[in-house]
């Protein structure tokens, strides 16, 4: 074989991981939107697959940080590294008005779990709040930021006060380089549930995500409910489109990695799917 042929049979090899590591990445993208009825009737055709959050008609998020890295996982669904950095503090580029008008829809899709929406109108755009969620696998300490994200935060806040959380399990996990996250917030456990109510985003063009941040699942723009998501690790395959509203503490962290060691039951490819190491949040207390 001459040099050049070897050459030329390894660029070939080279592009064919190139392109296979960014069909993955695109298919893990499309993956990340609560699944509504009509949605998944049309992927379940398309890529059959279930859709959890992401944009909704949307292959691929408009994001300039799409990883190079490939998203896959190592042996038995176990994520090959997990980032130990917690993400840099969220700060809006420029702050949002000392008050907000929130306002909470009526959703398309009945309640998994009846509750009330929060009352419309002004909200003030600053200051924390603490949320303890004592799990299956431990206690997880959240830290809201109403600065972030005043309507989430006031969401949040309303469906803890009203037990929805309760007795309900995170029915997600993935474990890819690029996409490391585990979500909750669905009573149902099917991935399509809320709480019967919507609200719209409180994102920038500026928002990144990493370890520690706390983000609601979508359908699409305007479609938040109930379901969130925790980055416990590597999430540079994420754009933008998700309302960021609070972090994690290490610990907290650290009873979640053990969860991702612990590896997927894969259901839309080897690194996504249901926890080997079920997660159930027994109850979510708001801080007095």
């Amino acid at each position: 074989m001459s040099k050049r042929t070897h050459e030329q049979q390894l660029a070939a090899r080279k592009a064919k991981r190139q392109a296979e590591r960014q069909a993955e990445q695109a298919r893990q993208r499309r993956n990340l939107a609560v699944t509504v009825t009509a949605v998944v009737a049309v992927v379940a055709v398309l890529v059959g697959v279930f859709v959890i959050f992401g944009p909704k008609g949307s292959d691929t998020p408009a994001a300039s940080d799409t990883p190079s890295a490939p998203a896959d996982a190592g042996p038995d669904g176990k994520p090959k590294s997990i980032p130990t950095a917690l993400a840099a503090p969220l700060k809006r580029p420029a702050p949002l008005p000392a008050e907000v008008d929130c306002s909470y829809k009526k959703g398309a899709e009945p309640a998994s779990k009846k509750v009330d929406p929060p009352a419309d109108g002004k909200v003030k755009s600053s200051g924390t709040s603490k949320v303890s969620l004592n799990t299956s696998i431990g206690d997880l300490q959240v830290t809201l930021d109403s600065a972030l994200a005043p309507c989430t935060v006031k969401s949040f806040l309303n469906l803890v006060g009203q037990k929805y959380f309760d007795n309900t399990s995170c029915h997600r996990l993935t474990v890819g380089e690029g996409l490391q996250v585990l979500q909750c917030g669905d009573p149902s456990g099917s991935g399509s549930g809320g709480p019967g109510y919507s609200f719209a985003d409180e994102v920038y063009p500026t928002l990144k995500y990493g370890r520690g941040i706390l983000a609601m699942a979508n359908s699409g723009p305007n479609t938040n409910g109930s379901q969130f998501f925790v980055v416990y690790g590597d999430a540079s395959g994420l754009g933008p489109q998700y309302t960021a509203f609070g972090t994690l503490d290490e610990p907290s962290l650290k009873l979640i990695d053990k969860v991702a060691q612990a590896g997927v039951k894969p259901q839309n490819g080897p690194t996504d799917g249901a926890p080997i190491t079920p997660v159930k949040i027994n109850t979510a207390t708001a801080a007095a």
